[in-house]
C-alpha cells in the first residue's frame, strides 16, 4: 500500500518564531486549534515543538504546494506574522515498518 495517495505528496513545514515569547503564547491556543483542525481532515499527519524552541515543524499530505500553502495562510501564527514558514516538498520512496499506511 502507498505511503500517500496517488498523485500527492509529504510537506515537512519548518515554522521559525520571528515575535517575542509573550505573543506566541498569546496565540498558541488558537494554533492548536487550527493545528488540530487538520489532523481531523487528514491533512496533518504529525507535529510538535523544536526541541530548540525556536519554532516548530509539521508534517503535512496534499495533492500540491498551492493547497497546503492556502491552508497554512489560515494559521494564527501566519496571520499574526510571528513565524515564519518554510515548506520542503517531498515524495517518500522508503519508510519504517509500521509506518506504511
Amino acid at each position: 500500500m502507498p505511503v500517500v495517495p496517488q498523485g500527492y505528496s509529504i510537506f515537512v513545514v519548518d515554522l521559525h518564531y520571528v515575535a517575542t515569547p509573550d505573543r506566541i503564547e498569546a496565540a498558541l491556543a488558537d494554533h492548536i486549534e487550527f493545528v488540530k483542525a487538520n489532523f481531523a481532515s487528514g491533512t496533518f499527519i504529525a507535529s510538535g515543538r523544536k526541541a530548540s524552541g525556536a519554532g516548530g515543524v509539521i508534517l503535512a499530505v496534499a495533492e500540491k504546494s498551492v493547497q497546503l500553502e492556502a491552508i497554512l495562510r489560515d494559521d494564527p501564527f501566519q496571520q499574526l506574522e510571528l513565524a515564519e514558514f518554510k515548506v520542503t516538498e517531498f515524495i517518500p520512496a522508503m519508510v519504517a515498518a509500521g509506518l506504511e499506511q
